[in-house]
């Protein structure tokens, strides 16, 4: 069955006193409206999309837009859809839906003249976040309205794009287990990680990018080109999608005691200041590991090889941003800084502490050696 366009799309020719869309890039004179489809998934997230339509006929000017509504029915249908969309010279593809729907939109219309907007109604709304979009639906159609465009850079790993974070270890490991749950939400996500995280082995991992060649013992590397997983869970907090350049988190094995400050250092985006965190910025990115396994792409998880490659694509994707947004969000506060200075030196000196109790037993057992007991 062919997709279903719901309603109220109306095809106009040109009119007169229209606006144009704003680009980093270009701005382009026109008298003609623009022409923009918002790409619904009904089951993404935990909330009705039933009442997105009206919403979107309610909320959306006029005077700019000429839209249509179009609902998708299985996996990769949101694809199909924007990628019809951008042959047919649609300027704006708006996904409405989480960072799954975001990420079946957006690779089918990088490198061309189509942009992505979001409507936030997933789960984690990792990208939408980043992006500093509004969580409200009204709110996020009225930043549609702006048309603000920039173009951003975007991932590829292993030949499955990405527009916020890829990775493998624990977090692909997740996320094989949250699409396997069925349910969705921050708290199916939060049992996962306590059921599974402590009884996880680490992997050995060899990476090699333009500088050289390093070996990790790692409990999970991410490659993050936005700043969240979502739900304002901040894996990259320096992360830029316009720096041209990966960031590339490697999280060192962590005992039951340190497990608790790497949740608190994400979410209070002081993660890189955490001793068992190692990072790094690059272009392109090898990674080989003694088996295959599990890797995720914005969330969703696929099986893979040894070897991975991720790259990035520099301003590949035109994408509807926040022209309000307050850019300083993203950084800690100085509490925030230094609780997380604070937790990291208390840290190192326990380190230390049972680092020298093992070299006191050490020397103990050969000390009762040489005397016999």
């Amino acid at each position: 069955m062919r997709y279903i366009f719901v309603i109220f799309f109306h095809y106009v020719k040109a009119i007169h006193g229209g606006f144009a869309c704003k680009s980093t890039r270009q701005h382009r004179h026109t008298n003609m409206k623009k022409k923009a489809v918002f790409i619904i998934n009904l089951i993404s997230g935990t909330s009705s999309k039933a009442g997105v339509p009206n919403l979107i006929e309610q909320t959306l000017d006029k005077e700019k837009f000429d839209y249509e509504i179009a609902i998708t029915e299985y996996a990769g249908h949101a694809s199909e859809i924007a990628s019809r969309a951008k042959d047919n010279g649609v300027d704006v593809v708006v996904a409405v839906g989480g960072d799954g729907t975001v990420n079946e939109v957006a690779r089918a219309i990088v490198h061309s003249n189509t942009a992505l907007g979001i409507m936030p109604c997933g789960s984690g709304n990792g990208l939408a976040r980043h992006l500093l979009l509004p969580m409200n639906l009204r709110k996020s159609i009225e930043i549609i309205n702006q048309c603000e465009i920039h173009d951003l850079d975007y991932g590829i790993i292993n030949g499955y794009p990405f527009f916020c974070t890829c990775g493998m270890g624990f977090d692909a490991f997740v996320s094989q287990k949250f699409a396997e749950a069925g349910k969705r939400g921050p708290i199916t996500y939060a049992e996962n990680i306590l059921r599974e995280g402590l009884k996880y082995k680490p992997e050995t991992y060899v990476l090699q990018d333009e500088n050289g060649t390093n070996q990790y013992k790692a409990f999970l590397i991410s490659c993050a080109n936005a700043s969240q997983y979502g739900n304002n869970a901040y894996i990259a907090p320096q992360a830029s999608m316009s720096d041209g350049l990966i960031d590339v988190i490697i999280m060192e094995p962590f005992d039951v005691f340190e497990a608790p400050q790497i949740s608190i250092d994400m979410f209070n985006k002081t993660l890189d200041k955490n001793s068992k965190i190692k990072t790094f910025r690059c272009k392109k990115l090898h990674i080989h590991r003694s088996q295959p396994g599990v890797i995720h792409y914005d969330g969703d998880p696929v099986m893979t090889g040894e070897d991975i490659d991720v790259e990035l694509k520099e301003k590949g994707i035109k994408m509807l941003v926040n022209p309000f947004a307050d850019r300083s969000i993203r950084k800690p506060n100085a509490l925030q800084n230094a609780a997380a200075e604070l937790f990291n030196q208390l840290n190192i000196m326990r380190e230390d502490i049972t680092n020298q109790g093992r070299h006191i037993q050490a020397i103990s057992k050969v000390i009762q050696k040489k005397l016999n007991f």
